[in-house]
């Protein structure tokens, strides 16, 4: 019927993938220094769903937001980007 809203989407390295069906993502983003000028590298971690356990450690995945799932998180898989070389 309606067509869904623009949803945020992020693309970020996975850093951990111990828990079940949930993966811990790493964004990074670069902001200027607000007194120096300088370029900052800002790092952020996001839970997201990872329903069949595909992702694994130094996987790059695409996520986007979603509805709250659990008390952290907000997120999840939209797809993996590339796997990791790690086995």
């Amino acid at each position: 019927m309606t067509e869904r809203k623009m949803r945020k989407a992020r693309i970020g390295h996975v850093v951990s993938d111990k828990m079940d069906k949930t993966v811990v993502v790493a964004v990074e983003t670069y902001v200027r220094h607000q007194l120096y000028g300088r370029t900052v590298k800002q790092s952020t971690k996001l839970k997201a769903h990872d329903g069949a356990n595909e992702c694994h450690v130094g996987d790059k995945v695409r996520i986007a937001e979603t509805r709250p799932l659990s008390k952290d998180k907000r997120w999840r898989v939209v797809e993996i980007l590339e796997k990791s070389q790690q086995l």
